[in-house]
């Protein structure tokens, strides 16, 4: 049971002994203290539990003697003045004593009940709260308007909202509705439980509304972010009305003009703001702090900063963080240790927005310097500083420190477990990754969407198609599936496992679709070979009305330069010169690989050279482009050029360079550039390093020199690396080696038709034709069909596909009689054309 009749009594134990005394000493005088005087003394003890929170004590000793001056006095029918004693014990957190005296008082009066409905509500004790309130009703005591405050609060609570619903036709049908506090209480509960247009009804139908109304009902849109014009609206209709905006009303309104950028309305309202005399108003000031560091204006943040007479911790955390928002992270450093000279005292959210500085700069020395200081004065580490402490150590690389600061957490949630995921992913450690994952699931933790977009792409890193089907199957379940970042999660993994079917699959059934998402349609396209659909999917985003970013851009100018499709580019290029995206270094590296790549060297070094600041990849793209034309020479005079300007090669320049070598037949060279990436930059050869290494000496005939490569390579060498060497060994007929590369390949990559062909030709050529049967017998048992070649050509903007022996083009008889005629014009001019014995005329049909 909730409350225990038997104890009813127990409370005079106490005040026994005071009785004793009084009744021990005839000649002593003993004042007996009126119900009136009493109250009059309880009075100001309730004003001080209500004011101070703290140091509790003191007015506890004053209440408890005042309620031993009832007993004292045999005040039987306690009325008004044991409620307002109940009220002191219940605002005083003594529940026990309050449990107690609830029983002696008279039930049939609401007030009693609303102080004990009121405890349970500030203990949290939802649950018991309501159960109190039922039996207040079956007890048949009416509720009054001082009941449903707080009932409201506990449906809120327990997040039920038909019971808030239940106990809202009850005060309709009581008459309560009406009444200020009721109704705030109604339209704040609908509000946080995203029942909006329930609040609005209510709140419409409200006679008297004063600022805390208008406020709640602002806060309730300001929550949504599909109300924000609703918002704007309700604030212009508050002006219009008899009650004024407060500061709290401002401050609501200036968060959502941040939140959603609203530059010329948010200055109106800090235009109004200033003229009411509220600028220096704490939650205005630092709103507006937070509004102009949104707005990138970080020059009105500061100087509204430096106006405010007396900066807290919250101005404080406002002015840093919109530091760190806008990359100056030297002077969010700068102004935290003004903040610590000043003498206020950084608390976790400081930490929070400062962690990030440290996290983009990668160091690790001042990430454990901010550490220190933390575990030093005892800050509050809570799961959001906890989170940004994780974060920085995984993005500076020390794995191990955010490992040790999970494991010795005494209480691990959900948002930490994502933290972790997330950190395990970007250091490519994805099994751990999904170590975690399991881990949070075998402690009941349920994931949320954040979580689940941080696993699926450790999904996509491992190609774990199998796992990743049923992360998507648990965001269906758990209706997360309409969530844009999510969307895009399932999207990316599915492309990344090779299932492009299904990545447009998810795509299309997204019921809406940001920039993110169409640029990661896009970008999986260019990854799957599909740079036509690419270029499709790009039409379509214009069409939708999404807006393109450097990402779109880039991604399609790529999918151009791969088809290639000069005339598409040359459009996305003309795009570019009319919008803002024309001086970005991306795109503008992008157009460069375009141009290059579609045979217009010209144009792309045109780019390179009219480009008002160039970086790495800029430098990186003007290079390759020149190496891949075999442009040897330019391609070394960029690379000191590159070094001259201040700018280090990495392995995507020294990539470019012996590629370019390998081209040009200089083995030396390009020797000397590995050994120079290697030794004077300390940069560590990558797979296709090395693959470009055993072309360099292949192309040259060096075949037994490219093995060398390859057994030096201090990790496993790959299909791609193995399919160099077997390329090598066709074109200068080394069927020793080819035979060893041809059993790992067989081992590595089984189904890829190319490698078969290589060997069977190889085989060919040295007229070994049993070879060349088991090769075809064994694709026929593996069920490897040949890939058929394909090549293309653009005329007037129309791209022309061909495949060998096709007839399915419109123009294919023409196209063959003017073959013909070529092939009759170098007969004449004496051509004789050398026949390889290769194995693509003796295939069946079945393989092709």
């Amino acid at each position: 049971m909730l409350f225990q009749r038997k104890t009813i009594c127990s409370i005079y134990t106490r005040t026994i002994s005071v009785a004793a005394a009084f009744s021990a000493k005839p000649n002593s005088s003993v004042f007996h203290c009126t119900e009136q005087v009493l109250a009059s003394k309880l009075a100001p003890i309730l004003e001080s539990c209500t004011a101070c929170r703290q140091d509790l004590g003191p007015v506890i000793r004053k209440g408890q003697q005042v309620h031993a001056q009832v007993i004292l006095n045999g005040i039987n029918n306690l009325g008004i003045l044991g409620t307002r004693i109940l009220g002191m014990y219940v605002l005083c957190n003594r529940f026990i004593d309050a449990k107690k005296l609830f029983f002696q008082l008279q039930l049939c009066y609401a007030s009693p009940w609303n102080w004990m409905i009121r405890g349970y509500t500030i203990m949290g004790r939802f649950d018991l709260a309501i159960f109190l309130f039922f039996k207040m009703l079956v007890f048949g005591t009416c509720p009054d308007k001082y009941t449903f405050p707080y009932v409201i609060k506990a449906c809120a609570g327990l997040n039920v909202v038909s019971l808030g619903k239940w106990v809202h036709g009850l005060v309709r049908r009581l008459g309560f509705e009406d009444d200020v506090f009721v109704g705030s209480g109604f339209i704040k509960f609908y509000a946080e439980s995203g029942c909006l247009d329930d609040a609005r009804l209510l709140f419409d139908k409200m006679s008297r509304r004063d600022s805390v109304l208008w406020n709640v009902m602002l806060n309730g849109y300001a929550k949504d972010e599909r109300s924000v014009n609703d918002v704007v609206g309700l604030f212009m209709d508050m002006r219009k009305s008899e009650t004024k905006p407060n500061s709290v009303t401002y401050a609501c309104v200036l968060s959502v003009c941040a939140s959603e950028t609203m530059v010329k309305f948010g200055c109106q309202i800090h235009g109004l703001v200033a003229r009411c005399g509220f600028e220096m108003d704490s939650p205005v000031a630092n709103t507006l702090i937070a509004m102009y560091a949104k707005f990138c204006s970080l020059f009105d943040a500061r100087r509204i900063f430096d106006l405010v007479p007396q900066a807290d911790a919250v101005t404080w955390n406002g002015m840093i963080g919109g530091y760190v928002q806008n990359g100056y992270m030297d002077e969010a450093l700068d102004l935290f240790q003004e903040m610590v000279a000043t003498g206020v005292k950084p608390d976790s959210i400081t930490f929070s927005s400062l962690l990030p500085c440290v996290s983009m700069s990668e160091d690790l020395y001042l990430g454990k310097a901010i550490h220190g200081y933390i575990v030093r004065h005892d800050v509050c580490i809570d799961v959001f500083l906890k989170n940004a402490i994780i974060d920085m150590y995984f993005k500076c690389g020390n794995v191990e420190a955010a490992r040790n600061i999970f494991n010795c957490s005494p209480a691990v949630d959900v948002v930490i477990c994502t933290a972790m995921i997330s950190g395990y992913i970007l250091n490519a450690m994805s099994s751990d990754a999904l170590d975690v994952f399991r881990w949070l699931l075998s402690k009941k933790m349920r994931p949320n969407p954040v979580t689940l977009a941080s696993a699926l792409p450790a999904c996509s890193n491992l190609a774990a198609l199998i796992l990743g089907k049923e992360l998507h199957g648990v965001t269906v379940k758990r209706s997360f599936q309409g969530i844009l970042y999510v969307g895009s999660a399932v999207m990316d993994m599915y492309a990344k496992c090779g299932r492009l079917d299904l990545a447009q699959r998810v795509f299309r059934r997204m019921s809406e679709r940001d920039v993110v998402c169409w640029n990661s349609m896009i970008t999986s396209c260019c990854q799957n070979a599909e740079p036509e659909l690419a270029i499709d999917f790009f039409h379509q985003m214009g069409a939708d009305g999404a807006k393109y970013d450097c990402v779109s851009i880039s991604s399609t100018l790529s999918a151009c330069a791969n088809l290639p499709a000069l005339h598409y580019g040359k459009e996305i290029h003309g795009f570019i010169m009319k919008s803002a995206l024309s001086s970005d270094v991306f795109v503008e590296s992008a157009l460069i690989d375009m141009y290059a790549k579609c045979g217009n060297l010209k144009v792309a070094w045109c780019v390179f050279d009219l480009m008002a600041h160039k970086n790495e990849v800029s430098w990186n793209s003007i290079i390759a482009a020149y190496g891949n034309h075999g442009r040897l020479k330019e391609c070394l005079h960029l690379f000191h050029g590159m070094i001259k300007d201040g700018f280090q090669p990495d392995h995507v320049t020294f990539l470019a360079i012996i590629s370019a070598c390998g081209h040009s037949g200089r083995v030396e060279e390009g020797k000397h550039y590995f050994n120079c990436m290697t030794k004077e930059y300390g940069i560590t050869p990558r797979t296709e390093h090395y693959a470009c290494m055993v072309d360099l000496f292949g192309r040259a005939g060096l075949v037994k020199e490219a093995f060398g490569v390859i057994k030096s390579m201090p990790f496993p060498p790959d299909a791609g690396i193995w399919g160099t060497l077997l390329g090598a060994c066709r074109l200068h007929g080394n069927t020793e080696l080819a035979e060893m590369a041809s059993e790992h390949l067989s081992s590595l990559d089984p189904q890829n038709s190319g490698y078969y062909m290589l060997q069977s030709n190889l085989h060919a050529n040295a007229g070994k034709w049993d070879m060349v049967s088991k090769i075809r017998h064994m694709m026929k048992e593996r069920g490897v069909q040949k890939v058929p070649g394909y090549s293309w050509t653009e005329v007037n903007t129309s791209t022309h596909i061909f495949v060998a022996a096709d007839a399915s083009h419109p123009q294919s008889a023409e196209i063959y009689l003017l073959l013909d005629n070529l092939l009759m014009e170098l007969q004449n001019e004496g051509y004789v054309p050398h026949i390889d014995r290769q194995i693509q005329d003796s295939l069946s049909p079945e393989l092709c």
